[in-house]
């Protein structure tokens, strides 16, 4: 089991429980998912970026990701309805806490000029999603191997009710947020 989740079950619950006097554990935010997401809008000139967003992708997540096509045609941006445009990966049990951990301890803090993360990017209904600019911050990606930098799209989703249970979920796991 991750460490990550041995945590969750141990002591984060009972912590979540006592701050927000939950009655029930089943009332207790907890993780649904990480979406990872990657999209590439330079894959309509060259293919072959995609190819090495998708190597990188796996080796990021742990598993292979999916192709993501264009929903539309947009004649302005060259664009057709099913070319493919992205790269998208959906994380969940154990890769999703192993994947949480590794961001939090070593991926974040590699990132120029970390000050924490914006305790604002929450939807309302307590999931959380940031932006990484490079996927350089990533210790599995080979530096010689990257062609061209590329930013990711990261979802958590969590079964909060509202942004107030989800960020005090997300602190407890780790996530440094901004004050």
């Amino acid at each position: 089991m991750a460490r990550l989740a041995e945590l969750y079950n141990k002591e984060m619950v009972a912590q979540l429980m006592k701050d927000n006097n939950y009655s029930n554990v089943m009332e207790v935010p907890k993780l649904v998912k990480i979406v990872l997401n990657m999209g590439l809008g330079e894959a309509i000139q060259n293919v072959k970026i995609l190819d090495s967003a998708v190597e990188e992708m796996a080796t990021i997540a742990g598993q292979r990701p999916v192709i993501t096509k264009a929903k539309k045609s947009i004649a302005s941006f060259k664009l057709r309805q099913g070319m493919p445009i992205g790269v998208c990966v959906t994380l969940r049990r154990e890769k999703m806490y192993e994947f949480l951990d590794r961001l939090v301890s070593v991926s974040l803090p590699r990132v120029r000029d970390f000050k924490g993360i914006s305790g604002k990017a929450f939807d309302g209904k307590g999931n959380y999603s940031m932006g990484v600019k490079e996927q350089l911050i990533f210790p599995e990606i080979d530096y010689d191997k990257v062609d061209k930098i590329k930013g990711m799209n990261i979802t958590i989703v969590t079964t909060a009710k509202t942004d107030a249970e989800g960020k005090a979920l997300l602190k407890l796991m780790g996530l440094p947020f901004r004050n």
